[in-house]
């Protein structure tokens, strides 16, 4: 029977964002509470799991952490956990593949290629057993991880609902691996742009497009994974940009030629790939005037990003505008929770909202507040995975109620606020801390969906923040930028 190594290192990373992320908040699966954790659960390890069962492969679980996306992480925490991962690892000689779940946009302190140092020292300690990795499409590849592994593996869908069959498409690459089925050669396509906006919406946009044909090349024979990298554009590293990367059986140029076409479209249409944002003034009078709910997408303090939560410009907006509708604001603020749990459920408190780790962009704002509920069990999101047991309060100020957590969440499906005692379906207006991935959730009950333009270290205007890493010229930070394909086309 054949053992696959299994291992999870996942955090999406705002370099923009100040406010570090540290080893305590990362949640920790050693050995076999892997299984124990991911089992039913609607992610790429749940798929392996199941696919690699199915195949009487048996797997040999490292380590899983994972963190809500956040800032750079501590140096010396990062190097804690990729040892620990490659301490494990090397426990474990008599195994016959590896595969890893990654998101592919970590950064430290330090180190601006995380997933690449930790497949290249896979690679080292295990020369000859092939290696497949799964990615988030809004991974920064770079060549560290392109070289170290034979396979990597992108989700398909934006927003993201594929983690499971990701994983799945992971372990028959890897399964075929094993067999002897299938000799990679992979072909990449670096593309100098970086995209937001509703265009990427892989079922309605154009992105679903370039996805489709990169679904069309994984149906053929001879097609065994292909995807576009789109990048997170707020992890600003040295290799940050697009990328079209397809691996085929055995055949090269088929896998160049089909990722030149992919990577021709995307960037034939880059300009449509910019995100179209509305000022809060204007916001508010549109839901003003709206019969039904309405959600304010604040993706520049989007926690799903990397953002870090503490954002209090549309609560600001709402409560210096007079806004009367009933209104649900997250926002992360420690000192307020504490307050909150200090005077208990019923008190009235003077206490001040955000600002308290993006300080440089927010200010706290002074507030007299109901402690409405207070919550310290873990809850489950969407996708089945169980979140970290901090506390939080929710707390009303007037028609707004807010929820304010201790830590970073992802603000993204209804589950947040239902699981805190608050249902989105009872307001005129919610807030979420997302760009893209709550549509999932709430464009059967949203009559208007607004994306906000406010300040933040995940914003869509591109243009607002300091990049200083990434790849220059770049689309749209540059004015001019040469095509990729000027060489193969003069």
């Amino acid at each position: 029977m054949s053992t696959i190594l299994i291992g999870e290192l996942k955090q999406e990373t705002a370099t923009f964002n100040p406010a570090p992320t540290t080893y305590d908040d990362f949640s920790v699966h050693i050995g076999s509470e892997m299984i124990d954790a991911f089992r039913a659960t609607k992610t790429e390890l749940a798929g392996v799991i199941d696919a690699f069962g199915v195949a009487k492969i048996q797997v040999a679980p490292t380590l899983s952490a994972s963190a809500v996306s956040g800032g750079p992480i501590v140096q010396a925490d990062l190097t804690r956990l990729v040892d620990e991962m490659l301490r494990r690892a090397g426990e474990l000689r008599n195994i016959d593949g590896l595969y890893l779940c990654l998101h592919g946009a970590m950064a430290g302190e330090e180190e601006d290629d995380p997933e690449g140092l930790l497949l290249t020292r896979l690679r080292e300690i295990f020369p000859d057993r092939p290696i497949v990795a799964s990615l988030d499409l809004h991974a920064v590849l770079t060549d560290r991880m392109i070289e170290a592994t034979d396979i990597l593996v992108p989700y398909h869908t934006y927003p993201h609902t594929d983690h499971y069959e990701t994983g799945q498409r992971a372990a028959r690459n890897l399964i075929d691996l094993l067999d002897g089925a299938i000799h990679p050669t992979v072909a990449r396509v670096k593309l100098p742009m970086l995209v937001r906006g509703d265009e990427l919406l892989t079922a309605t946009g154009l992105f679903g497009q370039a996805i489709r044909m990169c679904q069309e090349i994984e149906s053929t024979d001879g097609g065994l994974a292909a995807g576009v990298f789109i990048g997170n554009a707020f992890t600003d590293v040295p290799s940050l940009q697009s990328n079209v990367l397809v691996a085929t059986n055995g055949d090269l140029l088929q896998a160049q030629t089909k990722a030149d076409r992919i990577g021709r479209f995307m960037w034939e249409h880059r300009k449509a790939f910019q995100a179209k944002l509305i000022p809060l003034d204007e916001a508010i009078a549109q839901a003003n005037r709206t019969q039904g709910l309405v959600v304010f997408s604040d993706a520049a303090d989007a926690t799903a990003s990397g953002a870090a939560g503490d954002s209090n410009a549309i609560l600001r907006g709402l409560l210096e505008s007079g806004f009367r509708k009933r209104a649900i604001v997250p926002i992360v603020d420690a000192p307020a929770v504490e307050q909150a749990f200090a005077a208990g459920v019923g008190a009235t408190i003077s206490t001040k909202l955000g600002g308290t780790r993006d300080t440089s962009r927010f200010s706290p704002l002074s507030v007299a507040a109901t402690v409405t509920s207070l919550h310290q069990d873990p809850f489950q999101y969407e996708d089945g995975t169980t979140a970290r047991n901090d506390r939080a309060g929710v707390l009303t100020i007037g028609s707004v109620t807010v929820l304010v957590t201790e830590r970073p969440v992802y603000v993204v499906g209804r589950r947040v606020f239902e699981c805190h005692g608050v249902n989105p379906i009872d307001f005129d207006l919610v807030v979420v801390k997302s760009p893209n991935g709550f549509r999932t959730w709430y464009e059967s009950i949203a009559e208007l969906i607004v994306p906000v333009d406010v300040p933040g270290s995940t914003s869509a205007n591109l243009r607002s923040l300091p990049f200083k890493n990434c790849v220059r010229p770049i689309f749209p930070l540059d004015e001019q930028v040469p095509s990729p394909f000027e060489s193969s086309e003069s």
